[in-house]
């Protein structure tokens, strides 16, 4: 199984930035922020490993899939996420678009995201290319002193 790294760098304001490389490309990651209790839609996961997989169910696949048209095969979704369901990588610019979903950008800026679709359509086959290769995880580590 491939591994993908995201190092969760900082928080600022109402989220956390990271960055994700896989090979040559990296990319920006915004997440909600760390929270003692979880509260809906404003914490972000744990730090941990989990599983990637294509999910092909949700409001959200039709959406992507008629955006990113042939290239959209399934929304990359984290597996067994403690306490969290339909954990994501997907685009957004805010926190308030994450819900404890990993929202990616080509940067950010303060505590938001640049070219969120850019980012995602680099980011996107190389993750379907692995899970489909032979898995992919993802391994979260907090760098952000939290």
């Amino acid at each position: 199984m491939e591994t993908i790294v995201l190092k969760r760098i900082r928080t600022e304001g109402d989220a956390t930035i990271g960055l994700i490389n896989i090979g040559s490309i990296c990319v920006a990651t915004l997440e909600d922020l760390p929270q003692e209790i979880k509260i809906s839609g404003k914490t972000r996961i744990p730090a941990g490993t989990y599983e990637l997989k294509l999910r092909n169910a949700g409001g959200m696949t039709k959406k992507y899939a008629d955006r990113y048209g042939d290239m959209h095969k399934g929304m990359i979704w984290l597996q067994n996420v403690p306490e969290f369901t339909f954990v994501y990588i997907h685009t957004g610019n805010y926190a308030s678009h994450s819900d404890g979903c990993i929202l990616v950008g080509m940067r950010a800026g303060g505590s938001s995201l640049i070219d969120s679709r850019k980012a995602y359509k680099l980011i996107y086959p190389k993750i379907v290319e692995m899970i489909d290769r032979e898995g992919c995880e993802i391994s979260i580590i907090d760098e952000d002193g939290s």
